[in-house]
């Protein structure tokens, strides 16, 4: 795996956030594959709650200025790095006023979801892609990481199928056991269908709940890793059903190689 490239894109990264399972784990395995001579980024959302001068974020000029088009609204991309102290690892923040500067991450005060969290979704998956693109830097690996992130698999084999940058890369999503409640807007599909992604690749979303975003992102994945010890019944099926290459959970200890394993033998051997 030396010199191979490897985009890591997770909804939560430590030190950035909270440490949960999913931000805890998505840092590992970046760093790990980092310290194996892996070529490695991180992207992530540039939540409000992210402390900029702590952690020495500053905006990358050259990267920012785009304007992301949803749901026919133009949304300026703001992009962000900062460093991981000790493990010379680059983290870029994709940003917007309107959907991140909030102090909150996904629920407001009472908890509810945020009424726009598909469009932030929409906005993180598009900008990340975008901003690979101005980077002219070609993954053999896209690794998933939460719901947010994953409607990135969706773009990747419909919206941006033609372009030539991802034409080699094989897409991993880790699959956690962090629901939400309920359901993002009902109008999410329509916001889709608006990129001209065909009805029957959107379909699993007329409904999106966190188990039918994920089971989208495992559609359009190349493999699927349990990073969670118990995931539900039904995308444990689903899973088994669309036969792809799959990793069980893996401990802190054993995560290391067994990630570099199956990124070597199942996913790029596909």
């Amino acid at each position: 795996m030396k010199d191979k490239r490897i985009l890591y894109v997770s909804s939560e990264v430590v030190p950035y956030l909270p440490e949960t399972e999913m931000a805890s784990t998505a840092f590992n395995a970046a760093r790990n594959a980092h310290s194996k001579g892996v070529q490695t980024r991180i992207f992530m959302p540039r939540f409000g709650v992210i402390n900029e001068r702590r952690h020495q974020l500053h905006e990358v000029i050259r990267l920012s200025g785009m304007n992301m088009i949803i749901n026919d609204m133009d949304m300026p991309l703001i992009i962000k790095v900062a460093s991981i102290p000790k493990e010379r690892m680059q983290v870029y923040f994709i940003d917007n006023d309107e959907y991140f500067k909030r102090k909150a991450i996904f629920t407001d005060e009472d908890d509810n979801l945020f009424e726009d969290n598909d469009e932030r979704a929409i906005f993180f998956a598009k900008g990340v892609i975008e901003t690979v693109k101005k980077l002219n830097w070609a993954p053999d690996i896209i690794h998933i990481h939460g719901w947010m992130a994953s409607l990135l698999p969706l773009y990747l084999k419909e919206f941006y199928k033609e372009e030539p940058l991802f034409a080699e890369s094989k897409i991993v999503t880790s699959i956690y056991n962090n629901d939400f409640e309920g359901t993002l807007n009902p109008t999410m599909i329509e916001k889709v269908q608006f990129d001209k992604i065909d009805d029957g690749k959107t379909a699993v979303l007329k409904t999106p709940n966190h188990t039918n975003i994920l089971k989208s992102a495992i559609e359009n994945s190349d493999a699927v890793i349990k990073g969670s010890e118990n995931i539900s019944d039904e995308l444990t099926n689903f899973i088994d059903e669309h036969k792809k290459p799959v990793l069980d959970f893996q401990s802190e200890e054993t995560l290391t190689e067994a990630y570099l394993e199956f990124y070597a033998n199942e996913v790029l051997a596909e």
